[in-house]
């Protein structure tokens, strides 16, 4: 199989849809792997470590997408990314399609382009195997970019995240006891914030509790979920229904009755936010004030720790990918009901996707 890794050309995306590990794993069992020029850069490696490892190097980005049967990616391709892909072919990254502009859906049914999801990947267990490292990457990462979002010169409201000796830590709200809430819980719990998670999963909110005994439990109704969001310095949004737009669980009212310079991080804005007021943002201008709120709403958080992303992204997603390769996709989709969880674009039809919304998203969810 001809198997294509291009170059992201997202901003702040430096991970890449296959690592020289990956690339001297598949060229070992046959398969031809074309990377773009530079595509590893953001996350370490260099051209010649995939020559090494035995690609070959391409220097046009029509020439990966045209060439390749298989497209691995990490982010959602771009319009004219997708007018590149030769009818017919196989897409693999975290695609978010839930969120995104319908053209984008009628270019892939149109050539009948076969789009996989690496964050609808799902076991028998019901777990989401791919999308979970880079959960657990964004829940980590959540504490330290709060930390610093409190401090006045980032607009907070100057208040130290784990509080000292006289001086209370900031009270920290979690939306969604998943694999994100769980790990946003421990580095906040780490950096010493007091920590309230709310989800409507007893069991998840049991783990939760069992794991770290000294957070606070509640089940999130719509007064438990107001009611936290008025006493929080930081709300933090980790919500997902794989294959749908997030639902809104916190309206523009409730921010109204939030202390002015609180700090809201959506987790869930790929997939179009929790909050209401969530807009997607960028690394370079990550922040914006609504109702007297700092929001923090940048899709790609994991986007910009590339290097380990991108091992932990591979981690899981390498016998998927392998399976695909050797097998190819219609035997991989027949026989791995995982893949099949993934397909959202096959054969000119659209499978699990049950909403679409207009708006642009981003990255890669949280599970």
């Amino acid at each position: 199989m001809y198997i294509g890794v291009p170059k992201e050309r997202r901003p702040f995306e430096y991970r890449v849809g296959l690592s020289p590990a990956g690339v001297d794993y598949l060229s070992r069992q046959g398969h031809a792997v074309f990377v773009e020029h530079d595509a590893g850069v953001g996350a370490g490696f260099s051209d010649q470590d995939y020559e090494h490892a035995g690609a070959r190097i391409a220097y046009s980005a029509d020439e990966i997408f045209g060439r390749g049967d298989l497209i691995l990616k990490i982010a959602r391709p771009l319009q004219s990314e997708l007018e590149w892909i030769q009818p017919g072919a196989a897409i693999a990254g975290f695609l978010h399609l839930a969120s995104t502009r319908e053209d984008r859906i009628r270019t892939l049914l149109e050539n009948k382009i076969t789009a996989i999801a690496w964050e609808q990947v799902r076991s028998a267990d019901g777990s989401l195997p791919i999308l979970r490292p880079l959960s657990q990457i964004g829940g980590m990462m959540t504490a330290q970019i709060a930390a610093r979002l409190l401090q006045n010169n980032w607009g907070g409201k100057g208040i130290l995240l784990g509080g000292i000796v006289g001086v209370p830590p900031a009270e920290v709200v979690i939306l969604g006891a998943g694999t994100a809430g769980t790990h946003a819980t421990k580095a906040f719990l780490g950096l010493g914030a007091h920590v309230t998670l709310l989800d409507r999963n007893m069991e998840a909110l049991q783990r939760a509790f069992d794991r770290f005994p000294n957070i606070v439990t509640m089940y999130a109704s719509r007064r438990n979920v107001q009611r936290a969001c008025a006493y929080a310095d930081v709300v933090v949004g980790a919500i997902l229904v794989p294959g749908e737009r997030t639902p809104v669980i916190v309206p523009r009212d409730y921010l109204k009755g939030m202390k002015p310079r609180s700090v809201i991080i959506d987790l869930s804005i790929d997939e179009g936010g929790c909050f209401e007021t969530s807009r997607p943002t960028m690394h370079d201008r990550p922040t914006y004030v609504d109702e007297g709120i700092l929001h923090y709403c940048v899709p790609n958080i994991p986007g910009v720790v590339g290097r380990s992303a991108t091992h932990a992204f591979m981690n899981v997603a390498i016998p998927y990918i392998e399976e695909l390769a050797n097998k190819g996709t219609e035997k991989a989709i027949a026989d791995n009901p995982a893949i099949q969880a993934a397909i959202n674009t096959h054969n000119g039809q659209i499978y699990n996707l049950s909403r679409m919304a207009q708006n642009e998203g981003g990255n890669d969810g949280v599970e």
